[in-house]
């Protein structure tokens, strides 16, 4: 018999589920429970929230340099 398997949103740790799914609040899809670096494994997984995050860390160098 296998073990049920519990699921839980990065964001939001309150939400929890047997069978996955989505969060109910952000529309992340949920992660296992244990799973290492949740939030950064779904960050990187698209290449939209990458762009982002190298968009804001090149404007923060800038904003860093300039002072």
């Amino acid at each position: 018999m296998i073990a049920a398997r519990a699921y839980f949103c990065p964001m939001h740790p309150d939400v929890k589920a047997v069978d996955g799914g989505k969060c109910p609040h952000c529309h992340m899809d949920l992660i296992p429970v244990g799973t290492k670096f949740g939030l950064l494994r779904h960050l990187f997984s698209n290449p939209l929230h990458v762009a982002i995050m190298i968009a804001l860390m090149l404007v923060l160098m800038a904003a860093i340099m300039v002072r």
